[in-house]
């Protein structure tokens, strides 16, 4: 079948988009899907700054790719056991085998198969169903249409509303899984997050969630700090401010128990370090360019105890906590609705990923 798409043929180029148009709308055939595979209409896809990520090239993958990883839609045809027509399903950025060493000790971020297809821009079979387009992250979902790996798909309700279905599928389950499993943040606690985009804000409303207190947010855009207390953050802290660490430190008496760096910024994660408190845990969750590297006092890792984590997918298995956030968000504890900035058509996404690049949004949602 033809669909239709936006395709990056270059990556770098320069902003704004809107004028250089790195994202064209295009007609790319897709072949049926294989064993194992599911085609599925999509509803919805969220802008996340990992497709910007690709776009701007501070995340190289192999050209051309037709791009969207955080989506939701309706399978049209399954290949695939425990999935039918008619199913609701969100996507995970990283197709779990299930076999694995890491799959088998409930690592399913860390699959070493799912990690392989996506660096090479295929499927977890290794195939390509997109003709001459390379697949984003196993799912591609900026087009109407998408074969994909059944291990990259999750049964959801299907009275959730696409624009907030789709959100599930990345920010919320690597925001919040940061919290609830890579860092296991427990009640009374004190967390810090530095950065406040959808997966920064997920994060805060997992620290809300399991009751950390108190919570620190951290941005330079003054709409999100004030959208950070509006969502249960007890302080907000401009990053501009020269004394942004000192400031944190004051309000979490000597430094947070738990701090979150969701910026991708080696600079962002020295700061979250020097926030964080003799014995604490510094998580890191955004994603820099590859050449970036970060320093600390060595001597401080082991005479304060300290801990730095990496959290990928929120350290997530996503058939178990995807339902399990859905389900948080529809008893009204998990308000991932307020992360929805507005949605947008296909033919809108350069716009929409100027604005992204602009801080002047939280998600943008692409709707079919």
């Amino acid at each position: 079948m033809i669909v239709r798409g936006a395709v990056l043929r270059e990556m770098g180029q320069p902003r704004p988009y809107a004028e250089s148009r790195p994202l064209q709308v295009e007609e790319v055939e897709l072949a049926p899907p294989g064993p194992g595979e599911l085609l599925v209409r999509i509803r919805a896809a969220g802008l996340c700054h990992s497709d910007l990520s690709v776009i701007d090239g501070s995340r190289p993958r192999v050209m051309p790719m037709l791009l969207g990883h955080e989506a939701t839609g309706e399978v049209v045809q399954s290949e695939a056991p425990g999935f039918a027509a008619g199913d609701t399903v969100a996507f995970a950025f990283v197709p779990a085998c299930g076999e694995c060493g890491p799959c088998a000790e409930g690592r399913a971020a860390l699959c070493e198969p799912g990690a392989a297809a996506n660096t090479a821009g295929t499927l977890l079979s290794g195939g390509r169903r997109l003709d001459g387009v390379h697949h984003h992250l196993g799912v591609s979902g900026f087009a109407d249409h998408a074969v994909v790996s059944a291990r990259s798909a999750v049964k959801i309700d299907p009275s959730l509303p696409p624009e907030i279905a789709a959100l599930f599928g990345c920010a919320v389950m690597t925001g919040v899984g940061a919290v609830v499993n890579t860092a296991q943040v427990r009640a009374g606690r004190s967390a810090v997050v530095f950065g406040l985009g959808g997966v920064g804000l997920s994060a805060l409303l997992g620290a809300v969630l399991v009751g950390a207190h108190p919570i620190v947010a951290v941005d330079v855009v003054p709409e999100k700090l004030e959208l950070a207390r509006s969502l249960g953050a007890t302080v907000a802290v401009d990053a501009r401010d020269a004394s942004a660490v000192e400031e944190v430190r004051a309000a979490t008496d000597g430094g947070a128990d738990y701090a979150f760096e969701t910026v991708g910024s080696a600079k962002v994660l020295e700061q979250a370090y020097a926030a964080t408190r003799r014995g604490g845990t510094t998580v890191t969750v955004g994603l820099p360019h590859p050449s970036q590297s970060f320093s600390v006092p060595a001597v401080s890792l082991v005479a304060e105890e300290r801990t730095v984590k990496g959290s990928y997918l929120g350290s997530s298995v996503p058939s178990r906590d995807i339902p399990r956030y859905v389900a948080l968000y529809q008893a009204g504890r998990l308000p991932v609705d307020r992360l929805l900035t507005s949605t947008v058509g296909l033919d809108d996404l350069n716009q929409a990923f100027d604005d992204l690049a602009a801080g002047a949004s939280i998600r943008q949602v692409l709707l079919f």
